[in-house]
C-alpha cells in the first residue's frame, strides 16, 4: 500500500496565538508562506514518496519469527533529507502484537531512491501468553502499520504512513511416532532395519518435507541415527509416513534389542529435527517422542506381514 497522498505535516515551533485573525503576526505569516512556496518552486523542494514493497521472514522456529519490512523512499528534492524517526506497529485483528521505534534512522540521498529494512521480531511466548485464543498451529493475519518521520527543508517534518497486511504462521512441531521396525538383514556385527515413522503435522498449512536427522533409544541403548535427505508433502492437519533406515551392531547391546527380538514390545525413544519448506519459508522444527512403544513386526507362514498393534 502506497504512502498517504496527503501526509500529515507536523510544523516546528510555537503556533501563533493570533492566527487566523489577521493583523501583524497574520501578516507575518502570510508572507513567510508566500517566500516558502516560491522557495519551494524555484529550487523543487517536494514531499517524499514511500511504499511497502515486500516483507520477508528470514527465520522462523517455534520460539519467534524474525520479519524484515523492506520500505522503498523516493526523496524528490535536490539535497539529502533526514530520515528522524521510524514508528512501527503490528497487529492481528486489530490487537496489538508488538511496536517500536527507531531514532535517528538516517538519510536520505538527494534525487534517488533507496531501500529501507525495517526488523521486526515476533517472539510467539509473548503472543500466546497475552491472547488465549491464538494457539500453536494456527496463521494469524497480521497488519504492519510503519510511520516515516523526515524532515524536508521548507516543508518542515512530515510524517510518511504505511501500511501492509498478511498472514504469518504460530508454528507447531509435528507429534512422532515409531509404529514399527522391521529388519533388513540380521547379523551379530551388523544389522539394518527400517522404521516405520508416523508424522503427524497439527498446523493449519501443508509443509514440504526436505531432510530429516535422527538417534533412536530401544530403552537405553542407542542404536544409532542418520541424516536424510528425504522429499514428502506433509499435508495441513494430516498424517503422513516414512520408512528410515538404520544400522547397528546388535553385540554391541543389551537385553531390550533382545526382547524386541522374541516379540515383546520394548520402549524406545526418538529424537531429531526435520527440515521443511512452507508458504512462509523453510523452517527446521524439533521432533522427538520419548516413552514409546514398539514392537518387531513379524512373518506370518504364508510370507505375509503380520501388524502388531502399539502398547
Amino acid at each position: 500500500m502506497s504512502s498517504c497522498d496527503k501526509p500529515e505535516v507536523v510544523e516546528r515551533g510555537v503556533k501563533d496565538k493570533d492566527e487566523g485573525q489577521g493583523g501583524f503576526f497574520g501578516t507575518i505569516k502570510n508572507f513567510v508562506q508566500d517566500i516558502g512556496e516560491k522557495i519551494e518552486e524555484t529550487i523543487g523542494f517536494g514531499k517524499p514518496t514511500a511504499d511497502v514493497s515486500a516483507i520477508h521472514i528470514p527465520k522462523i522456529n517455534l520460539e519467534k519469527a524474525d520479519i524484515v519490512v523492506d520500505v522503498l523512499v523516493t526523496n524528490p528534492n535536490p539535497v539529502p533529507i533526514p530520515l528522524v524517526d521510524i514508528n512501527y506497529l503490528v497487529e492481528s485483528d486489530e490487537r496489538k502484537l508488538l511496536s517500536g521505534l527507531i531514532p535517528d534512522a538516517g538519510t536520505l540521498h538527494a534525487h534517488g531512491s533507496e531501500t529501507i529494512k525495517i526488523p521486526v521480531c515476533l517472539v510467539y511466548d509473548d503472543i500466546k501468553n497475552t491472547y488465549d485464543d491464538i494457539k500453536p498451529g494456527n496463521v494469524i493475519p497480521y497488519k504492519v502499520k510503519v510511520d516515516l518521520l523526515v524532515d524536508v527543508p521548507v516543508l518542515g517534518r512530515i510524517t510518511l504512513p504505511l501500511e501492509k497486511t498478511g498472514e504469518i504462521p504460530v508454528p507447531y512441531k509435528p507429534d512422532i511416532d515409531v509404529e514399527k521396525i522391521k529388519f533388513e538383514s540380521f547379523s551379530m556385527e551388523e544389522t539394518v532395519a527400517s522404521l516405520h515413522i508416523k508424522l503427524d503435522n497439527k498446523n493449519d498449512f501443508d509443509m514440504a518435507l526436505k531432510a530429516l536427522d535422527y538417534e533412536v533409544w530401544l530403552g537405553d541403548d542407542n542404536i544409532g541415527g542418520a541424516e536424510l535427505s528425504k522429499s514428502a508433502q506433509i499435508d495441513k492437519c494430516g498424517i503422513t509416513y516414512i520408512d528410515l533406515p538404520i544400522s547397528f551392531r546388535p553385540k554391541d547391546f543389551g537385553s531390550a534389542l533382545w526382547d524386541m527380538m522374541r516379540g515383546r514390545g520394548i520402549g524406545y525413544t526418538m529424537k531429531g529435527n526435520i527440515e521443511v519448506d512452507t508458504p512462509f519459508g523453510p523452517m527446521k522444527l524439533p521432533i522427538s517422542r520419548e516413552g514409546g512403544s514398539t514392537r518387531l513386526k513379524k512373518v506370518k507362514e504364508d510370507g505375509c506381514e503380520e501388524d502388531d498393534d502399539e502398547d
